[in-house]
């Protein structure tokens, strides 16, 4: 660390008093800019969802992928062949310290349970971090991430990429524009349940011998101990069902549905409160079916001081009446309906938006905005030291939101009232423990400061 230290400070003194006030406080940018303006990047999770980002993010020129970890071994076939002289390893933590300058940012695409713990350390090293949806398992997570997003001052960027598509990037527009008035109220929905990747809602009683490519400690990282259970159950996509890992259907949709509704009516806060009605949970899985119901302070593209979005998973949907959509026209699979002063808008989930009622809107031109790549806003920001729009304080408040409905599930049918400056639910109190959880032991997650 002394060593990075001193480079840092040898940097900063072998440039103009102009450019310091541009990047200062941006470690890796100092690195990057030093050679020739090529990102050093590194891969956290190489198979699956960290494949794919792993892939997107290498397509832009000035990236050089120098490292890549995954704990199972037996999948990193193609980040081999995409760069055959970067370093492999198992263990994150061992590539960091092993690479130290060598990585300027990385991305972090693992099961939801170990964003928060990877991403932070990532942050304190002064690294770039691009992280996967939700950001965090937890409420308390979300708020780690922000406080040590606002110290560090790296580059980041929620995995959420649709931000950035045609679709949502034309309906944003809309909403702010006044295409529909402002808003009333917003319908969101996903046909996903919150049970239905793994499926079965039980640990399975005989689990099978763990493979020998997996580091089946490092996978479970902060969670509590469970045996391996097979490759249909947990590892390597299964756990997006349990509580322990994942964070059920709302944690895998809503930073994506409700992205837009956030960009759109600019939510910076969190909600007043939440309610979920839902169709049951165990200690296990999470809700096969739910409703949640939040309540937010107006914004200046609402109507009053208070509106409400609602959010149904697991084949439910709000009534297709709320769009004012032609009879015998129905909803699309998942998406919003906006329901303004004028007329309301549906925005399917990576669909182009629709106004109704028709009649109302037959000469209106709706203008397209072009689709922009995600991943290379965030390689462009970490080179310019610019922190693109979905960064870690944004990714981190729409997380809370997220993450509150799944604190709202242990208490069907109660409306919980949501304190976000003083990070409490002041009328259950014994709802707040839910807002974090017990970290296992040297695993540890440590409030920031």
């Amino acid at each position: 660390m002394t060593d990075q230290l001193n480079r840092r400070s040898f940097l900063k003194k072998s440039v103009s008093a102009g450019a310091i006030t541009a990047i200062a406080g941006v470690p890796a940018l100092l690195r990057g800019k030093n050679l020739n303006s090529k990102l050093q990047f590194a891969g956290i999770g190489a198979s699956g969802k960290g494949w794919s980002d792993i892939k997107e993010i290498s397509t832009h020129s000035a990236v050089v992928p120098v490292a890549f970890t995954d704990i199972d071994l037996s999948r990193m076939d193609k980040v081999k062949r995409l760069a055959p002289d970067a370093a492999l390893f198992q263990d994150y933590r061992k590539m960091l310290a092993d690479m130290g300058d060598k990585i300027d940012g990385v991305s972090v695409s693992t099961p939801d349970h170990m964003h928060a713990y990877i991403t932070l350390d990532a942050m304190r090293q002064g690294k770039h971090v691009y992280c996967q949806k939700p950001l965090t398992r937890t409420v308390w997570e979300a708020r780690q991430v922000r406080k040590q997003f606002a110290k560090s001052k790296v580059i980041t960027r929620l995995g959420n990429q649709i931000h950035s598509h045609s679709a949502y990037r034309t309906g944003v527009e809309l909403i702010q524009s006044g295409a529909i008035g402002k808003i009333k109220e917003v319908h969101s929905w996903v046909t996903s349940t919150g049970h239905g990747y793994a499926g079965v809602i039980e640990r399975p009683e005989n689990p099978p011998t763990l493979p020998t490519t997996i580091d089946w400690d490092l996978w479970i990282g902060v969670a509590p101990m469970r045996p391996y259970g097979g490759d249909r159950v947990y590892h390597p996509f299964a756990w997006r069902d349990w509580q322990d890992f994942g964070s059920g259907a709302i944690g895998d949709f809503g930073c994506h549905i409700l992205d837009p509704v956030f960009t759109s009516l600019k939510i910076t806060g969190g909600p007043n409160s939440i309610k979920a009605v839902h169709t049951g949970l165990n200690d296990e899985v999470w809700p096969a079916q739910e409703t949640l119901y939040y309540n937010f302070p107006g914004t200046e593209y609402t109507v009053g001081d208070n509106f409400n979005i609602t959010w149904y998973d697991g084949g439910r949907k709000p009534k297709s009446s709320l769009a004012r959509m032609p009879k015998g026209q129905s909803l699309p699979r998942s998406g919003s309906i906006y329901v303004g002063e004028k007329g309301s808008m549906v925005l399917p989930h990576v669909g182009a938006p629709t106004l109704y009622p028709v009649e109302s809107y037959a000469d209106f031109k709706i203008e397209t905005k072009e689709s922009l790549n995600h991943y290379h806003g965030w390689v462009d920001g970490c080179l310019s030291g610019k922190q693109p729009s979905d960064g870690f304080e944004y990714g981190g408040n729409l997380t809370e939101t997220v993450q509150l409905g799944n604190v709202a599930v242990f208490f069907p049918g109660e409306e919980l009232k949501w304190d976000a400056e003083n990070f409490k639910i002041t009328n259950k109190p014994e709802a707040n423990p839910r807002l974090t959880r017990k970290y296992r032991k040297g695993w540890e997650i440590k409030e920031v400061v």
